[in-house]
């Protein structure tokens, strides 16, 4: 042939150096240089041509998360539902004590629900334990009665007032009922004390109701006509704890 290939030839020295002694490649690859990952830890840091470092949190830390109310910034749970213990002891204590000056910041802005929840609650089990189950009743009467007191404020108030703010006020003006109910466990109201009884609770929850509404919707004017319809909606409470 006038024209030949070369044949490469084969050194075993010089490919006992690329492949090492176990015949592995061990040469390099002449490409772009990479950085080292970054360490991992707590922060999450980026590079180029680097990653996320995942965050670790041990179990301690989660099980502080759940006892103290979660993390840093987490508000606790009790604070997202709306629950503040300390509104509820005082609003109830306001009650307990008709006569007191009322606080519109804490009555009348702070739409608290969880107090007339829990005394509407009680006030049907101790119904049930006397024997008279009205627990459809109580919950018909305070969804029919808070929107009918809601749109009689509204029409006689010219700033208005919230459904939240209605419901919050005459819930917590309710503990004297739930106090009478109590205390039909252990008497009978169908007799002249326990008319006379039922009526003090009577006035007694009209007043306090009456005196935040006054201050909810602006009707210094106007108590009497304010009070007349509380008082026919917790004469309807109080014919549940005699009959």
């Amino acid at each position: 042939m006038a024209a030949g290939f070369a044949v490469p030839t084969f050194d075993p020295r010089a490919a006992g150096s690329a492949f090492g002694d176990g015949g592995f490649y061990t040469g390099g690859y002449a490409g772009p240089a990479m950085a080292p990952p970054p360490p991992l830890g707590g922060s999450i840091e980026t590079g180029q041509g680097g990653y996320f470092a995942p965050q670790t949190y041990s179990s301690q830390q989660g099980q502080a998360s759940l006892l103290t109310g979660g993390f840093e910034d987490e508000p606790p749970l009790l604070e997202e539902l709306g629950i503040n213990f300390e509104h509820i002891y005082r609003k109830t204590f306001a009650v307990l004590i008709p006569f007191s000056k009322i606080d519109s910041s804490l009555h009348i802005n702070d739409d608290d629900l969880a107090g007339p929840f829990f005394f509407g609650f009680i006030f049907g089990v101790f119904l049930l334990l006397s024997g008279k189950v009205h627990f459809g009743a109580i919950y018909g009467l305070s969804v029919t009665g808070s929107v009918a007191l809601w749109g009689l404020l509204n029409l006689m108030s010219d700033q208005g007032i919230s459904i939240y703010t209605t419901v919050s006020v005459w819930g917590y003006c309710l503990l004297p009922m739930v106090i009478l109910a109590f205390l039909s466990l252990a008497m009978p109201l169908a007799g002249i004390f326990g008319i006379i009884l039922t009526a003090i609770c009577v006035v007694w929850c009209t007043h306090c109701a009456a005196a935040m509404f006054v201050q909810a919707s602006h009707l210094v004017n106007q108590r009497l006509l304010i009070a007349y319809p509380l008082a026919l909606f917790y004469t309807c409470f109080a014919l549940f704890t005699i009959f």
